[in-house]
């Protein structure tokens, strides 16, 4: 018997080293048929994060907004109440995109303006600018001489490469058109399971009925079940903090007199959706904004917004968010450098949360595997 066992566990490690050399030797293979099964799949990856994203704002407007008709539970409601639900919700983030949009674009306009006009004026502030700080008109020549060769040669390398820019161009228009067909058919997916959520819940739950032991199932459960609190939680603590930049934000450039106080700190609070960095995106717009109007308050804002991100980053973020998905501080900023390095904007977007989840189940695997240790060693010690 133990001849049998040994010969078995001597097989799978054979079986087990010759997998991992050959996927060692074939990495690039590997690595590339995986980027095409998730390219294949883009779509209904988008389609579930966003059904993620939207459900916990589906959630309050189906049980806190409809309260009363919940209540009455006609048959009805009982019908129209998901499809209405989900109308309300996209509404409701279009309403906020559209003021968003509806604040930056007409200032970002009014700024273009604002710099064609006074172009001139701009250009010889800047040659007194140069004069204080000690170039005199020799050096200010060499430095427009200098500008003109650098435009030259750009223009030259254009004329001489029309047709490698051209097909640069096109590869990166098909790459756009191909991220926003996979976006939409990913909204159309996220709809949809918004609609049927309960109906997908129930079958899958048949599935794992069907071809899982017990205990299998339950672990699957309770990974699906701890998965939808975190991502809950973690859409709930960012869009807390992303309010509480936002207000921050608008009461610093209040005090520092800074203008466009309401529309930057509008755009810093929608930017800051994006996990410790996004911030770092609104600060790009709005110094442009304040720039045209006023130099000075562009760099007291940059350097307000710097500040006001490294307290944001290191101490607002990890106790809101951290806290509000159980994850420790530390683990936060780990998670969210991670996630940029692999996968840039939407990296950073699912780090925290799943970086919750996989430090909830080892926490509670090691508890468990601890408890056991200490629970042999009272039965050894009895014996």
């Amino acid at each position: 018997m133990d001849i049998e066992k040994n010969k078995r566990s001597i097989m799978e490690l054979i079986l087990f080293t010759i997998v991992i050399v050959f996927a060692f030797i074939n990495m690039a293979k590997i690595w590339s048929f995986i980027k095409y099964i998730i390219a294949i799949f883009m779509p209904f990856i988008i389609g579930v994060m966003i059904a993620f994203v939207l459900n916990v704002l589906l959630n309050v407007v189906e049980n806190k907004l409809y309260r009363k008709l919940n209540k009455k539970n006609t048959k009805l409601w009982q019908r129209i109440k998901r499809p209405v639900s989900v109308v309300t919700t996209f509404m409701i983030i279009i309403a906020l995109l559209a003021l968003v949009l509806g604040l930056i674009i007409p200032q970002l306009q009014n700024t273009a303006t604002i710099f064609t006009e006074n172009f001139d004026s701009y250009k010889k502030e800047s040659v007194k600018l140069l004069q204080n700080i000690g170039i005199d008109d020799k050096g200010i020549n060499k430095l427009n001489k200098n500008i003109g060769k650098v435009i030259t040669e750009v223009t030259n390398y254009i004329d001489n490469n029309k047709q490698e820019i051209f097909e640069t161009t096109l590869g990166v228009a098909t790459s756009v058109i191909g991220t926003v067909t996979s976006f939409l058919l990913g909204l159309i997916f996220a709809i949809y399971i918004l609609l049927k959520k309960e109906d997908l819940a129930r079958q899958s739950k048949k599935i794992l009925k069907a071809y899982l032991s017990e205990k299998q199932e339950n672990k699957i459960k309770e990974i699906a079940e701890l998965s939808n609190k975190t991502f809950g939680n973690f859409i709930s603590g960012q869009c807390l903090e992303a309010l509480i930049i936002g207000i921050l934000c608008f009461a610093g450039m209040f005090i520092l007199q800074i203008p466009y106080a309401s529309t930057v700190s509008v755009l810093i609070g929608f930017t800051a959706l994006i996990p410790v960095f996004g911030a770092f995106i609104g600060i790009v717009v709005g110094a442009f904004l304040i720039l045209m109007v006023d130099p000075t308050k562009a760099i007291i804002f940059v350097i307000f917004l710097l500040l006001l991100q490294q307290i944001e980053g290191n101490l607002i973020y990890p106790k809101v968010v951290g806290k509000s998905v159980g994850l420790p501080s530390i683990w936060v900023m780990v998670a969210v450098t991670v996630g940029a390095g692999v996968a840039g904007i939407l990296g950073m977007l699912i780090s925290v949360p799943l970086c919750s989840i996989i430090y909830s189940i080892l926490k509670t695997d090691v508890n468990d595997k601890l408890k056991e240790k200490t629970t042999q060693k009272k039965r050894v010690s009895k014996i």
